[in-house]
């Protein structure tokens, strides 16, 4: 426990932006900027064809809030076409999908995953989201089952899940902060997958690499965001070529 409480410490002073009343959430509107991505996860919208790819490749789908659809950005500056730059300069042949909602939530989550799946050929999913949850102080355990029945659909088609963790305090006070980043811990234990432990690490809080708002990485905080993904999903990649 003091193990814990020592890493959430570290990113007190980082963290503060996510108790912001306008946090992820109030991204579904009156943006001052567009979202970085007209494909990013509504039901029917075009998902971002592969980098280099012109025929059928395995899909890793990118499924999250407007930290997944790149909110303030070009499409080209989000995450998910950052990582797409990564696999092809390192000769993975995947196709990146954008599937971040901005102000998405782990309910909504469950009610669109089965379209972000139906694209085909969905091999790896990476999923971001719980920040809006727990911004309206709902209970980790919802958080939790929500999140849960992601990572079980996604897991009975076959497709690997890479779950990316959040740490921050909130306004609902510690117990309830050492729960978030208890749920993300044994969601991952619990269903034998990779934990990105904190997405936002070395972004959250710095103010050079977020927007005006504080809460959303700039391109060159997203850079930073792009790396720490890739550094969790490039070994099941390898170890994906290997089989």
């Amino acid at each position: 426990m003091k193990s814990l409480l020592s890493a959430v410490n570290k990113f007190l002073p980082a963290l503060f932006l996510l108790t912001a009343a306008a946090l992820l959430s109030a991204c579904g509107g009156g943006a001052p900027r567009e979202s970085a991505s007209s494909n990013a996860a509504t039901p029917g919208a075009q998902a971002p064809a592969a980098a280099t790819s012109t025929e059928t490749v395995p899909k890793i789908v990118a499924f999250g809030d407007s930290l997944t659809a790149g909110y303030g950005l070009t499409p080209q500056e989000s995450y998910p076409a950052l990582l797409q730059k990564m696999l092809d300069a390192d000769g993975f042949r995947y196709e990146v999908v954008n599937a971040g909602e901005s102000g998405g939530t782990s309910a909504g989550g469950v009610r669109r995953i089965d379209w972000a799946l139906d694209a085909g050929g969905v091999r790896f999913l990476i999923l971001e989201l719980g920040a809006n949850d727990f911004l309206r102080g709902q209970p980790v355990a919802e958080t939790k089952k929500n999140l849960a029945a992601i990572i079980e659909r996604a897991q009975s088609r076959n497709v690997e899940v890479l779950l990316a963790g959040m740490l921050t305090t909130t306004e609902f006070g510690r117990d309830y902060e050492r729960e978030i980043s208890d749920a993300y811990r044994s969601l991952a234990a619990e269903h034998k997958i990779t934990l990105i432990p904190f997405f936002l690490e070395g972004v959250a809080g710095i103010d050079k690499l977020n927007q005006d708002d504080r809460i959303h990485p700039n391109a060159e905080g997203t850079r930073l965001v792009a790396d720490n993904v890739y550094r969790h999903l490039k070994p099941l990649l390898e170890r994906e070529s290997k089989k």
